[in-house]
């Protein structure tokens, strides 16, 4: 049965329980926890991912026929996406020449047709990694009843969480630590996670063939592909 909960998308608030709210963050938490354990000890990434994936959009889907509203909630609407993509678009512009002049003088630019099939897949994970850190995390730190969190405590916050998740790769862990920043300052003020995936998605696989000289084609795949 789906519950008709108060929600105001000019205000962007729902009617979620402060318990609920920090259960998805410890959720969010033990992902985290499983991407060190699988990805970085074990060098399991595509089960993990496909693992997140599927657990992540099953709450997604489970929640939606629960909660009226909850969607556009969370960010996944459509009525401000070309506003919200003119808002990012420059930076995006920015990070391109930035990655691409830097990965010059490093010798680190190393394009192949890899990147074809990562830009086409990376923006799904990444919509569901901003649904997780920017969604979840800095989202529901924003709204909680009992206490008010600073606007840009709950940035920093956030942009921190991010940036060690990718331990222990410091040209990553810095570039996602400033992407998180600017992101969490778009989604506190204009919720879109589908600009947000794409572009997490666009940026993140040209920085990998651009600025630290890694294929996450063949990390993820290669040893199920044989290449």
């Amino acid at each position: 049965m789906t519950t008709a909960l108060n929600y105001d998308l000019n205000t962007d608030q729902i009617n979620v329980s402060d318990k609920q709210r920090f259960l998805e963050i410890i959720a969010v938490a033990i992902t985290g926890a499983g991407k060190f354990i699988l990805m970085d000890v074990l060098d399991q990434r595509f089960p993990f991912i496909l693992a997140a994936m599927l657990f992540w959009i099953s709450y997604i889907w489970i929640r939606s026929h629960r909660i009226n509203g909850i969607l556009k909630y969370w960010g996944f609407r459509l009525e401000n996406f070309s506003k919200v993509w003119r808002m990012v678009l420059p930076f995006g512009i920015i990070s391109l020449l930035a990655f691409t002049c830097i990965g010059i003088f490093r010798g680190t630019v190393n394009l192949t047709w890899h990147i074809i099939p990562i830009l086409i897949i990376y923006p799904i994970w990444g919509t569901i990694q901003q649904f997780l850190v920017i969604g979840l995390v800095a989202g529901n730190l924003q709204h909680l009843k009992a206490f008010a969190i600073n606007r840009i405590v709950i940035i920093l916050l956030t942009a921190t969480l991010f940036g060690l998740l990718h331990y222990p790769y410091p040209w990553l862990m810095l570039g996602t630590f400033l992407l998180a920043i600017f992101y969490g300052l778009i989604y506190l003020k204009s919720r879109n996670l589908y600009v947000l995936g794409l572009f997490h998605g666009w940026l993140g696989g040209l920085f990998f063939y651009t600025l630290v000289d890694r294929d996450p084609f063949l990390e993820v795949f290669g040893k199920y592909l044989n290449l």
